[in-house]
Formats: structure tokens, sequence, C-alpha cells
């Protein structure tokens, strides 16, 4: 339950995403992929590489998906922003 808890997060906060330039890794999707491998990677280090069951999830659940999400949307903003520049480079 903690997963889809963690996944359903993650979501939520790609769709935020329309407001930045569109510099993603892979585009759009690559940010979906971001903020959903980075929520679950970040989930499991938090809970010690347990998914939490139905009892234990609960709203908090919810807020330690958050940093992963953002992490993993940044690395593949940051993969973007450098694949642009070698782009750049290459054409001058």
């Amino acid at each position: 339950m903690g997963l889809l808890v963690w996944i359903m997060t993650a979501i939520a906060l790609w769709h935020f995403t329309i407001f930045l330039p569109d510099r993603w890794w892979s585009g759009i999707v690559g940010a979906f992929l971001g903020a959903v491998v980075g929520s679950v990677i970040f989930g499991l280090i938090i809970n010690l590489g347990t998914i939490p069951g139905q009892d234990d999830t609960d709203l908090l659940t919810a807020f330690e998906s958050i940093p992963g999400a953002v992490l993993g949307m940044a690395v593949i903003w940051w993969l973007g922003v450098r694949q642009e520049r070698q782009q750049y480079h290459a054409h001058a």
C-alpha cells in the first residue's frame, strides 16, 4: 500500500511540471519517470528497503515520497539541460 501512495504522490507532483520550461531529458515522459522512480527509491531508503503495508500507511507515507520525487525530477532536468548544451556546442 505504501508503494501506491509513493507513486500517486509522485504523479501529483509531476503534474506541476507543466509550469516549467520543457528541458526534461526525454520530455514530459522523462519527468514522469524521474518523479516515480525517485519517489520509490527514496521511500525504500527511508523505510530501510521495506514497503509499508496497509496498516502502516498514513499521511506521513505520502510526505516521505516528496523529496524523492523532487530529486528524481531534478536529475532528469539536469540531464536535459546537459543534453541541450552538448547539442548547442556540437552545432556551434
